[in-house]
């Protein structure tokens, strides 16, 4: 079984994904991991495509069950397996970005707040993230951009809208599985 769960950032696909790991019993992977290098203070600097997608593709070829979450449009071509499942979790923006926020100044502290340059990137980070719904540019990962990637695809897929709790998504998704069979492969 081959899941790929994705979303706004703040939408919930890590947190998701992680516990519907646990309860198949598969492994997961985060696009984050592949995206990012690993750096002291993380989401700095950004892997070279070619190494991403070789590892990537590397890793999700080794195995046939796996969840994959995050965006992964515009990574190339014939680095994925099919998924057997894609799931798309949207979120309303107020929501999405006051959990970000939140989640932010968790890792971060005050220093977002009182740091200049912590506090511009903060701010640039928000900014590309309320981009998401609204298109402006200044992201390439937007609502818009997702909703024309899953117009072309030929995959299961199921949609989550809306502020509803990770025991309520896992009940959504089990059942989402069983009707398309997947929980037997």
């Amino acid at each position: 079984m081959r899941i790929h769960i994705f979303g706004a950032s703040g939408s919930g696909v890590t947190t998701l994904g992680k516990a519907l790991s646990q309860k198949l019993a598969i492994e997961y992977f985060d696009s984050d991991d592949f995206f990012w290098l690993k750096t002291p203070i993380p989401f700095i600097e950004r892997q070279k495509p070619e190494i991403r997608n070789t590892i990537v593709s590397q890793k999700l070829h080794a195995t046939d069950h796996w969840i994959f979450g995050g965006s992964m449009i515009n990574w190339g071509e014939n680095i994925f397996p099919a998924f057997d499942l894609i799931i798309f979790l949207y979120l309303p923006p107020e929501i999405r970005l006051e959990r970000l926020k939140k989640r932010e100044y968790e890792r971060y502290g005050d220093e977002i707040i009182h740091h200049p340059e912590k506090a511009k990137k903060f701010q640039e980070f928000i900014n590309w993230a309320a981009d998401y719904d609204h298109n402006t540019g200044i992201a390439s990962r937007t609502l818009k951009a997702h909703l024309e990637w899953l117009s072309a695809i030929n995959t299961p897929l199921l949609e989550i809208s809306g502020d509803h709790d990770v025991p309520q998504k896992m009940d959504i998704i089990m059942r989402t599985l069983q009707n398309h069979n997947l929980l037997t492969k």
